[in-house]
């Protein structure tokens, strides 16, 4: 049993001075790509996807604006096959010349996914990126291990140009053999859970154990290899029993700016870290997933990220 996922690193160079103001890069960069992406993907005359008689077949539809599903609480709507990481940026500025990067997690399977992004964020040296819409290059695309650290290359602009085939990390989701009794979790970025349709606590385990095991199994089931055969219902019965021993997190406000309508909206959560014990031995697959996944509302641009350790 385990789920799948690609994982690539985005090597940029400034082209011109680019500025990322505080919780805004994943916004950007998530934005410049639907933006260019639906200009290349779609007819001309598309009025937009909700009415489009070719939204089974469109990439852009299935990518960027997946359709509406019956799934689990708090996954009323299909999730997109993606996310960005570019909490790095955060506040950062580049000078012409800089390098930087940005991870991006893919979960689609059967779609080219990392040739549409090499094709949008190449644009970027045309249109422009932020606030100051600096122009930027694409030099390099790397696939990532399941360490996190750089693998094989996949893209470089100044070699072919071609877009390599990325493979999949395979994560386990069977228990680990050994015992674990006790695991920390870090809230990279800010994290906001709902369940019920309510806002939840991030120390109530069961109800982060039950966004992050929906989060996988939409994802497999949509873009994978199907959905879990697992017992849902069992597994969340045994998560109550998990305690908070420790919790050191705050509250992260943080607003974005729509380009496309000027209005504001809310990106909030928690950051900080909180310790849990009780018998997590089947949960710690899916907290390691979760890295890759994220969990919570905003995840496609980078929200939600977590890392988990065993103290």
């Amino acid at each position: 049993m385990v789920f799948r996922c690609l994982a690539s690193r985005f090597i940029f160079r400034a082209i011109d001075p680019v500025f990322f103001p505080q919780g805004t890069p994943g916004n950007a960069f998530r934005g410049a790509f639907g933006h260019i992406f639906r200009r290349i993907a779609c007819v001309p005359t598309c009025q937009g996807v909700k009415g489009c008689d070719i939204r089974d077949r469109c990439a852009y539809a299935r990518i960027f604006e997946p359709a509406c599903l019956d799934g689990p609480s708090g996954l009323a709507d299909a999730p997109r096959p993606f996310v960005i990481r570019a909490g790095g940026l955060n506040g950062r500025q580049y000078e012409p010349g800089d390098l930087f990067s940005i991870d991006v997690h893919l979960f689609d399977l059967h779609e080219p996914v990392l040739k549409y992004f090499v094709l949008a964020f190449s644009q970027f040296a045309e249109t422009g990126l932020g606030p100051g819409r600096g122009r930027v290059s694409l030099n390099a695309v790397c696939e990532l291990n399941a360490d996190r650290t750089p693998g094989r290359s996949l893209f470089d602009l100044t070699k072919s140009g071609a877009v390599g085939k990325s493979l999949p990390l395979e994560l386990e989701l069977e228990p680990p053999a050994q015992p674990v009794s006790a695991i920390r979790v870090c809230f990279r970025t800010p994290t906001e859970l709902r369940s019920s349709g309510a806002a939840a606590p991030v120390e109530n385990f069961v109800a982060l154990f039950s966004r992050i095991r929906d989060r996988v199994s939409t994802l497999r089931a949509l873009y994978g290899d199907g959905p879990l055969d697992i017992d849902f219902r069992g597994m969340a019965e045994r998560a109550r029993a998990v305690r908070t021993v420790r919790s050191q997190v705050q509250m992260e406000s943080v607003r974005r700016r729509s380009s496309r309508t000027a209005q504001e909206h809310p990106l909030s959560g928690i950051t900080g870290e909180v310790d849990y014990e009780g018998d997590l031995t089947e949960f710690v697959p899916f907290l390691e997933a979760a890295y890759w996944t994220g969990v919570g509302k905003h995840t496609v641009w980078g929200n939600g990220a977590l890392e988990s350790s065993r103290p």
